[in-house]
């Protein structure tokens, strides 16, 4: 009985951290294109997000051409000035916020 208490309060402690954890990133990830992308852009998050489905920030994203078309978008700035870390962050600010989800950031 007592194996099994555990158990269901490990898998309880996963199920409620799990998101917190997916939300924080997204979070920072809107934090670092406030901070460090909005200007050269020239847009807001929203639009930016906006500018691709999920479906398709999930493809740039997994083949490795997320950066390429972040530069694409925009041309002014400069990807070796954004941590490396900070990639994947801005990846789950675009797509939590791509077209096709339900959220609007607030940037």
């Amino acid at each position: 009985m007592k194996k099994l208490l555990t158990a269901l309060t490990l898998v309880a402690f996963t199920m409620v951290s799990t998101p917190t954890t997916a939300t924080a990133s997204v979070a920072t990830g809107q934090k670092i294109f406030k901070k460090k992308l909005r200007k050269y852009c020239g847009f807001s998050g929203v639009r930016f997000a906006r500018l691709h489905s999920q479906d398709e920030w999930e493809e740039l994203y997994e083949s490795g051409k997320f950066i390429d078309e972040t530069k694409r978008l925009c041309p002014k700035l400069d990807v070796t000035k954004i941590k490396k870390t900070w990639w994947k962050e801005i990846y789950d600010f675009t797509y939590e916020y791509g077209t096709g989800g339900s959220h609007v950031p607030k940037c």
